[in-house]
């Protein structure tokens, strides 16, 4: 390597890599000129490096001392030289620490992490989703992409936050969309339905192009938009607000109106959802056949998601096949 192409590979590192070697450097070439000077004093190389890293970080431990003039100029400059060395050092990794900190929290830095799942937009739902998460699978690696957020704190959601458009190339590139193994698009409350929508099918078909393999999970609210995101590449599509009209639709027309709605809301936490294959022995046989046989498990099979599209409470004949995925809701089990 030329001393041209080293100073080049030297300016191009990070300031407190260069710094660190400069005082590595520094104390070693006073540890060999110190042990040259004072043999008897200093034996050996070592002996001198040391006696240097002591004296120039102004730790001064005495056990080694320079005895002659030359020595001792060798210590004042040494202090004077290494010693700010080590100072701005020590300085510039705070700083550097803190910025990273900053950064991190602003959604700045890339995520160089392999199998994790992608958030597409911040809202309720999203961290309602990440506390469940958290809990049921902790070792999951999330990445948030939102374009709302100035920032967010990485220490109250332990999530890898990136600030951005997640239907730009750009900002899914900084979210290592290549290696990541699933997307939720969630939609923007911000936006009237029909926007809300057609921002989530952008999204999906910039993560589709950039990544073909991976399994896209996409909110969509209104029920003419569902056609266009099969097209852009969802896998699953999740109408919330069928379910939503839903229980309210029961709860404003139930019988019995002396239990309040959270009753359900109640019951429902003390529930978990799962996404089942479906078992070999049920492959052709029909919805209801199934929903008996996981009874005799005390879950309650709620649907199916079958061809992309999720059906609550589908046809009793309805027939399973080998690719549905199924959704049961389980009592938690200690």
């Amino acid at each position: 390597m030329s001393i041209h192409t080293f100073f080049q590979w030297y300016f191009r590192t990070p300031i407190f890599l260069r710094l660190l070697l400069t005082v590595s450097f520094f104390m070693v070439f006073f540890g060999m000129i110190i042990h040259f000077v004072e043999p008897h004093v200093f034996p050996t190389i070592f002996d001198g490096i040391w006696w240097a890293v002591i004296t120039g970080s102004t730790v001064g431990y005495g056990d080694l001392v320079p005895v002659t003039i030359i020595g001792k100029i060798l210590g004042v400059l040494l202090i004077i030289a290494g010693g700010g060395l080590v100072t701005f050092y020590m300085a510039t990794v705070s700083a550097s620490t803190v910025r990273y900190e900053q950064d991190l929290s602003q959604g700045k830095v890339e995520y160089r992490g392999e199998e994790h799942i992608i958030f597409v937009g911040w809202n309720e739902r999203t961290k309602q989703l990440i506390d469940m998460i958290q809990e049921f699978a902790p070792n999951e690696n999330i990445v948030l992409i939102d374009n709302t957020l100035d920032s967010i704190s990485y220490k109250q959601y332990p999530i890898h936050f990136i600030q951005g458009n997640g239907s730009e190339d750009e900002t899914l590139i900084r979210a290592n969309i290549y290696k990541a193994r699933a997307a939720i698009i969630t939609s923007d409350p911000n936006m009237v339905e029909k926007q809300a929508d057609q921002s989530s099918i952008l999204a999906t078909v910039a993560i589709r192009g950039m990544n073909n393999d991976i399994f896209i999970i996409s909110e969509i609210l209104t029920k003419e938009q569902i056609a266009n995101a099969k097209r852009a590449g969802s896998d699953t599509i999740v109408r919330s607000n069928d379910f939503m009209s839903t229980l309210f639709f029961h709860s404003l027309y139930r019988k019995g109106r002396t239990h309040p709605f959270d009753t359900l809301v109640k019951q429902l936490s003390t529930q978990q959802y799962k996404q089942l294959e479906v078992p070999t022995e049920l492959i052709g046989e029909t919805f209801l056949h199934c929903s008996f046989e996981f009874l005799k498990q005390e879950d309650l099979l709620l649907g199916i998601e079958q061809a992309g599209e999720l059906k609550i409470n589908p046809p009793a004949k309805t027939i399973l096949q080998e690719k549905d995925n199924l959704i049961v809701l389980s009592p938690l089990r200690q």
